[in-house]
């Protein structure tokens, strides 16, 4: 039997997807649960012993699962780490590395084989057809691990088209959706649960509102 697992992915950069994978984090270890939260990919990334480092999405992951930042906790919860804050292909390429699909498909399902135990949360890195590689996209990425998805969208304007657009490409191509986290957007013309209200009617998966820095909502506490 498989670990229980779970992408998070988004409908666009920059909308929160750590922000909930962090919150998911803590209400499973609330109620006990063992939980690995991992970000393979991730760019925009200063070094370990520069002072931003404790706001990048790995940091904040860590403390999500009581870890404290070290050398060696950060390689295991981001092996692909870039300064340039670019798509991990370009962010690679003015590092002079690759990075292929294949290799980290084959690190996120030996995390999976290594930690039966643990439920596990794998988060994408920008929107779901964000590049990844130079040949694959975020949803070739999640295809591969045939892991079903919690979508996390924003609330600002567009955000609806956005996740609704999200929502018809996985189901286009055979992901399950477990659930829709609306992730407050700062600024928005609108509330949050405007937002949820209006991709709820359109889709029969859970979708709730996750405030900044609020707790994971109840609503979809049965996604994973």
């Amino acid at each position: 039997m498989p670990p229980r697992a779970l992408f998070i992915a988004g409908s666009g950069t920059e909308i929160g997807k750590t922000y909930v994978t962090a919150a998911l984090a803590r209400r499973l270890r609330g109620q006990g649960r063992a939980v690995l939260a991992l970000k393979p990919l991730a760019s925009g990334v200063p070094p370990l012993d520069d002072p931003a480092f404790a706001e990048t999405d790995t940091a904040l992951l860590l403390a999500a699962q009581g870890l404290p930042v070290t050398p060696a906790t950060v390689e295991a919860c981001s092996p692909w780490r870039f300064a340039a804050p670019l798509a991990p292909d370009q962010a690679a390429a003015c590092e002079g590395r690759t990075l292929g699909l294949d290799d980290l498909v084959a690190w996120c399902e030996a995390q999976r084989a290594a930690h039966p135990e643990p439920t596990l949360l794998i988060e994408g890195v920008g929107g779901l057809m964000s590049p990844v590689t130079a040949d694959a996209t975020g949803l070739d990425w999640l295809k591969r691990l045939g892991l079903p998805a919690l979508l996390v969208s924003g609330s600002y304007l567009g955000a609806i088209s956005h996740a609704l657009t999200a929502i018809e490409t996985l189901r286009a191509h055979g992901v399950l959706l477990a659930g829709v986290a609306v992730s407050e957007s700062d600024g928005a013309p609108t509330p949050p649960e405007v937002v949820a209200e209006a991709i709820a009617r359109r889709v029969t998966a859970p979708v709730a509102v996750l405030h900044r820095g609020g707790a994971f909502p109840d609503a979809l506490a049965g996604v994973i």
